[in-house]
């Protein structure tokens, strides 16, 4: 599950907006057709391998890959293996590159490979990470679906102490019940409406989001 910063509404005090982007550096690794921690949540760190001389870029845009439990390899979208599809592919690291989409299920991180997987002859695959969108529901990073490495408009958090909360699926299926909900995204706290409970950061141009109890 994704940590993010919280700050609740307060004429006393104003709290800083605590940084939360740093949630997409956590790889949201599943294994089979259910996410490996409830909906989505960060597991451990996820790499993708492939075979050796299997396509032109390793796990482009629209391309698929397999189920896994430490690794993913790219397959066939056609494949009975097929589980998830790229649907954005940076090089670089994630905390340096760019955003996800709001609505990936997951992001995997690709190491630099070996000669052995080489793409086109230079000697090495970069590194770089891909935003995964699973093939078949549930979606956890679907508005309300309790994970993803983004949290975004729909979303339902929890407190988790310390200035932090982490998202959970507002069903209240995600283990944890959820306490509030983002409503609205806008450029800075003054924007929100005057029913906010509480202010999430979500990144992005509309950094801010306005959430009320559930």
């Amino acid at each position: 599950m994704r940590a993010s910063g919280l700050c609740r509404r307060s004429v006393a005090a104003v709290c800083a907006l605590l940084l939360a982007v740093g949630a997409l550096t956590g790889c949201q690794g599943w294994s089979g057709k259910d996410s490996a921690d409830g909906a989505g949540g960060a597991g451990g760190a996820t790499t993708a391998t492939r075979p050796s001389g299997y396509g032109s870029v390793f796990l482009a845009v629209d391309e698929c890959s397999s189920f896994g439990t430490t690794s993913f390899t790219e397959v066939p979208c056609t494949s009975e293996r097929a589980a998830a599809r790229v649907i954005a592919r940076y090089d670089g690291k994630v905390a340096d590159g760019p955003s996800c989409p709001a609505t990936t299920d997951f992001v995997l991180h690709i190491s630099q490979a070996a000669p052995a997987s080489d793409e086109d002859g230079d000697g090495a695959v970069p590194q770089g990470y891909a935003c995964m969108r699973k093939l078949e529901p549930p979606h956890p990073g679907d508005p309300g679906g309790g994970g993803g490495p983004r949290t975004i408009v729909g979303d339902c958090v929890y407190s988790v102490g310390r200035g932090q909360v982490r998202e959970t699926a507002c069903d209240g299926k995600g283990g944890k019940p959820p306490e509030y909900k983002v409503t609205s995204a806008v450029t800075a706290r003054s924007r929100c409406p005057s029913s906010t409970a509480l202010y999430v950061e979500l990144g992005g141009g509309m950094p801010v989001g306005c959430a009320r109890p559930v």
